[in-house]
């Protein structure tokens, strides 16, 4: 949405930090805390001891918990969170796309930044509140997982 260039350095890590996905990491931890996420990493090593046992059978157990379906619900979890984001953006660049088109003398630079960045804070604004179901949705099948249903 062209805050790509409002990135920084982030000396814990070492690399470049962008600002909207700092923001939404942070979101996310805030929401961690809130569902007691904390207390359900607890919960989940009381019950690795029970779900991977300490004898030879730790891969048998490991391949009964088919952990591959949590990796296919977090894939979907994360691309149905940032689609409706993908969206908005990818509509209003054809729109300006087809502006560019029609009247080439516009400098489409000078508006189309603008216009995206608004649109795709307008879309945080209004995807933010909605952050919190595919989350909990996620989490729930993670207890499910380990609680071996």
């Amino acid at each position: 949405m062209g805050l790509g260039f409002a990135s920084f350095f982030n000396p814990a890590l070492g690399t470049q930090a962008n600002a909207v996905g700092g923001f939404f990491g942070h979101m996310a931890a805030f929401l961690f805390i809130v569902m007691n996420g904390h207390l359900i990493v607890l919960m989940s090593v009381i019950k690795s001891f029970e779900a991977f046992p300490v004898d030879q059978n730790f891969l048998l157990a490991l391949g009964e918990m088919k952990l591959f379906t949590l990796g296919a619900d977090l894939f979907a979890s994360g691309l149905w969170i940032a689609l409706p984001m993908i969206g908005m953006l990818m509509f209003v660049n054809l729109a300006l796309g087809i502006v560019s088109r029609v009247a080439p003398q516009m400098n489409i630079y000078a508006i189309g930044f603008p216009i995206t960045l608004t649109v795709g804070l307008i879309g945080i604004a209004a995807t933010l509140p909605m952050l919190d179901q595919p989350f909990f949705a996620l989490m729930e099948r993670v207890i499910e997982i380990f609680n071996g249903k």
